[in-house]
């Protein structure tokens, strides 16, 4: 009978799709590939592969994003309904009141690791976390500062290994402002995406408060804004590896912007999120050229 209700309070399978390890892993690998291309060695000289801080860094920003993505799926019950009824967890594989509880115990869970490093990473921590909630709770429902601050979470937790370690830290702002861009033009994307759900449940977001076709003009002058800070940051490192790369980037970029151009239909705008992803994780993979 215990067995049976613990089932129905929370399974496994329910547990997994809300905390999406997906993009946490990217979250990490980002973090891992930091270290090891950009820094290198710890301010004493160690391999920063043999500091266990890292791994604390590493564990601690996976613990807090998963925490972000249960109370997101919380608050947002009623809007996945409408977006996506298939995938909706909360009420179904977790209840509710766990799906809280975990929340709370992931988040102080990963305040504590961060201050076995610093309190600097802890102070970070605790901020993601609280904006995480804010986010989940008001923010999202609101035009471009609710995009704006997951974008600028996910800059953060790259930039946050140049922080702790000090090293190369305009270089690894690079990332960092890609990292920022690109999410922040994802995020849009799957606010186009979910037009349905949000309006339905009050939501302010830029395509229902400005409309569909002005988001996209929204969307071409924050890529704008992305090459210009791109090129800005590569001209001051000036490095012939980082130009070569942005360069063949640009390439894909361009056609990434061309398919938002045209794109009108819920897969295309799904389609156009995926292809976001490997965007950053191709950026990602680039930290082996420098």
């Amino acid at each position: 009978m215990n067995a049976i209700s613990m089932e129905r309070t929370i399974s496994i399978g329910g547990l997994f799709r809300i905390s999406r390890p997906i993009n946490l892993l990217m979250v990490a690998f980002a973090q891992i590939m930091t270290a090891y291309f950009l820094v290198e060695t710890t301010t004493t000289g160690i391999p920063v592969l043999k500091d266990y801080h890292l791994y604390l860094i590493i564990l601690s920003t996976v613990i807090i994003a998963a925490a972000g993505y249960m109370i997101n799926d919380y608050y947002d019950v009623k809007i996945d309904y409408v977006n996506r009824p298939n995938e909706v967890v909360i009420g179904k594989g977790i209840k509710r009141r766990v799906a809280i509880f975990l929340h709370t115990i992931l988040n102080f869970t990963g305040i504590g690791l961060g201050y076995l490093v610093s309190p600097t990473v802890a102070l970070v921590n605790f901020v993601a976390a609280f904006l995480l909630w804010l986010y989940s709770n008001k923010l999202k429902r609101e035009p471009f500062i609710g995009n704006f601050t997951v974008a600028l979470l996910t800059a953060t937790s790259i930039f946050l290994i140049a922080i702790y370690y000090q090293k190369s830290e305009l270089l690894i702002l690079t990332y960092a402002i890609f990292a920022f861009f690109l999410n922040l033009i994802r995020e849009i994307i799957k606010d186009i995406e979910d037009r349905p759900g949000d309006r339905k449940h009050g939501c302010r977001t830029l395509p229902i408060v400005i409309g569909f076709h002005n988001t996209k003009k929204v969307i071409f002058i924050i890529a704008l804004s992305f090459i210009c800070s791109i090129l800005i940051v590569a001209v001051k490192i000036s490095s012939p590896n980082l130009y070569y790369y942005f360069g063949v980037m640009g390439i894909f970029f361009m056609f990434f912007m061309y398919k938002i151009y045209y794109a009108d239909r819920k897969t295309h705008f799904t389609q156009l999120s995926t292809f976001a992803k490997i965007l950053m994780l191709v950026g990602t993979l680039s930290m082996g050229l420098l």
